[in-house]
């Protein structure tokens, strides 16, 4: 447990960032639940107020950190009642690596496999990482999400301190993410910037984000997309995405606030009316990410197609090979 309260000026490349994103780079042994109730009570502020855990920091302002209380361990650290690696989900986690280093893994997320677990998801990537961590003798951490349907490129720091500056790093736009999918309708014009704020509307089967309204600036995130159509037929579209910023959902709540929901997904109407022969999920898939290498050279990382989405190029006759380098 630290001593005393701690106060730290937000660094101009901390611009913009959460205030849960900040205390996960500096401070990864505090839970989200636990920052929540720090907030909650007004121990952790921003200058002299009270403030959510998605307040957006800005160069300058002093954060306040209260005395923390936290396992003495590295949030990093094997635990002891984590099991090793059973020889399925070893071969399981080989089967995703694209690059390795002494300092990260790249991986390619198959679809339908969830980043961190929950009440029903027992086998998940965060899952193995604990597993990983009674070999390599420290955990590795992931730096960056995916959504549980969406498929493709994701890094793992093999160190926290790898970690921390990649955090840094995926909180400023010197990350380049592409991603493809497949969209209902064809976007017009055919290329475009969508620049619209997202809130988050909670139901009974899932959070899903919508456009803000008028009186809803105090909770919406900023949201800018970039898209670009690269084929057409029969209805459906291949287009390439790239967010400029980084919001749950994002991609999918943007492509179904314009008119043309991702096929397959089953959140945002794109898995209504699915032509025959499509299989009806997720056509989502973070393709490629470029990003300087924590420690020397620049990181350019192509995941390729899952099967489902191979499919429905063949169907559609789009060509996967014409952007490959």
């Amino acid at each position: 447990m630290s001593a005393e309260v701690k106060r730290y000026e937000v660094s101009s490349d901390e611009d913009g960032i959460r205030l849960d994103r900040w205390f996960k780079i500096h401070f990864p042994q505090v839970t989200f639940a636990y920052l929540n109730k720090l907030t909650r009570t007004g121990q952790v502020r921003v200058g002299a107020g009270r403030v959510k855990t998605n307040h957006r920091l800005t160069k300058g302002a002093e954060i306040r950190v209260p005395p923390l209380a936290f396992d003495k361990r590295p949030a990093d650290a094997p635990k002891e009642d984590v099991a090793p690696l059973t020889a399925t989900e070893h071969a399981l986690f080989q089967s995703m690596i694209l690059h390795e280093d002494k300092d990260l893994y790249v991986l390619n997320k198959p679809p339908s496999f969830a980043v961190q677990g929950g009440s029903k998801t027992h086998v998940h990537l965060d899952g193995l990482l604990m597993g990983l961590a009674r070999e390599l003798g420290e955990r590795p951490l992931l730096v960056h999400r995916l959504d549980r349907d969406t498929s493709g490129v994701i890094v793992v720091a093999k160190r926290r301190a790898v970690a921390a500056s990649l955090g840094k790093l995926f909180a400023t736009r010197n990350v380049k993410k592409t991603y493809w999918a497949l969209l209902k309708g064809v976007p017009n014009p055919a290329q475009g910037r969508i620049d619209v704020a997202l809130i988050k509307a909670r139901s009974e089967d899932g959070d899903r984000m919508r456009a803000s309204k008028v009186g809803e600036e105090e909770d919406e995130q900023k949201a800018v997309t970039q898209y670009a159509v690269l084929d057409k037929a029969g209805g459906i579209s291949w287009v390439s995405l790239k967010p400029l910023t980084g919001r749950q959902h994002q991609l999918r709540a943007h492509m179904n606030h314009i008119g043309t929901p991702i096929l397959g997904d089953n959140k945002y109407g794109g898995d209504i009316g699915v032509p025959d022969g499509i299989e009806n999920r997720l056509h989502l898939h973070a393709r490629r990410l470029q990003f300087p290498h924590p420690r020397e050279g620049v990181m350019d990382v192509t995941a390729p197609l899952p099967d489902h989405m191979l499919a429905s190029f063949h169907t559609f006759g789009f060509d996967a090979g014409r952007f490959d380098e």
